[in-house]
């Protein structure tokens, strides 16, 4: 079962260039979170710092209790072993095969006999698709594969938090699309929380429990995946449509009167979207109840009838 993840008035600078500042929201636990926002809005810097691999200038993040900004390093490192990251390029060791990349942490984090370790990675392949695949290199398959392979990688020490810094960079839509889906089956699976940076749309609008959005060194704003996809919140719109008219310009900021006569223009077009069908854990894979709680509370926002998976 994931854990909840508590994030009150963080604030992270590099020198005096403020990244993002009073970022307050809590990650639910066991539920599937997308954080979306512009190129160089600081989604990445927010994923590390959750991690504990940059310390904000102030804020805490509380995790089973513990604040981990105020941790000593030997307490950090525990923390640490609850989480599982998926890196944008998959970050595999090129000189190793796929079994040996994933068995990678296993090795340095465990004592595990060599025969409980191969049962446990392949059991990660198997979940990814990866089966006989044990021997290839990571230069000799495909950038799907690769991800695929990092996200094993992030699965062998059952992590109850798995963080993904954007999965669909660099994949074909079809590519995309088949990733979402393994992300909605795995989250199925094993209830972990799980937070996802991107910056495809259609994956925000299908895959996510709760979406966030980071613009102008801030959190616009965060909450259920259907609210937001209701929001009249002007860059929420903007992003979500994916039109120039807006807050977002090319270099971020924009005139605010040219802003102004954009939005009077687009007014008529209302919320950020239609509903879009939520992707669903495939055949055979028993959705969570949290499931049927957030269905209930889609029906609602609709008001639709709530029909029993």
């Amino acid at each position: 079962m994931g854990v909840e993840i508590c994030v009150e008035g963080l604030t992270k600078s590099f020198g005096h260039q403020v990244i993002w500042q009073d970022v307050s929201l809590t990650l639910p636990a066991g539920e599937v979170s997308v954080m979306l926002g512009p190129s160089g809005t600081g989604k990445s810097v927010f994923l590390k710092t959750l991690v504990g691999l940059l310390k904000p200038d102030r804020g805490s993040i509380t995790i089973q209790g513990r604040d981990i900004t105020r941790l000593r390093e030997r307490d950090l490192y525990e923390v640490r072993k609850l989480f599982g990251v998926l890196f944008q390029d998959g970050a595999l060791f090129g000189s190793m095969n796929l079994y040996d990349n994933i068995a990678f942490p296993l090795r340095e984090h465990t004592r595990k006999s060599e025969s409980e370790i191969r049962r446990i990675v392949l059991e990660k392949m198997d979940m990814v698709g990866l089966l006989g695949a044990e021997g290839k290199l990571p230069g000799e398959i495909s950038g799907g594969m690769r991800k695929r392979a990092g996200l094993a990688r992030a699965l062998v020490l059952d992590p109850e938090i798995i963080l993904f810094d954007e999965p669909d960079s660099g994949l074909d839509p079809v590519r995309v699309a088949y990733l979402n889906q393994l992300i909605v089956d795995l989250n199925a699976q094993i209830d972990a929380t799980f937070l996802i940076v991107t910056h495809d749309i259609a994956s925000a609008r299908q895959v996510p429990d709760n979406i966030g959005l980071l613009f102008r060194r801030e959190l616009v704003m965060f909450g259920p995946r259907e609210k937001l996809l209701a929001s009249d919140e002007p860059v929420v719109r903007q992003f979500l449509n994916g039109r120039m008219q807006g807050p977002i310009g090319m270099a971020e900021e924009k005139d605010a009167a040219q802003v102004e006569q954009e939005l009077a223009q687009i007014d008529e077009d209302g919320p950020a979207g239609a509903p879009a069908p939520r992707l669903l854990p495939g055949p055979g894979i028993t959705r969570p109840p949290r499931w049927e709680a957030i269905a209930r509370r889609e029906a609602e926002l609709h008001g639709a009838e709530v029909t029993s998976p």
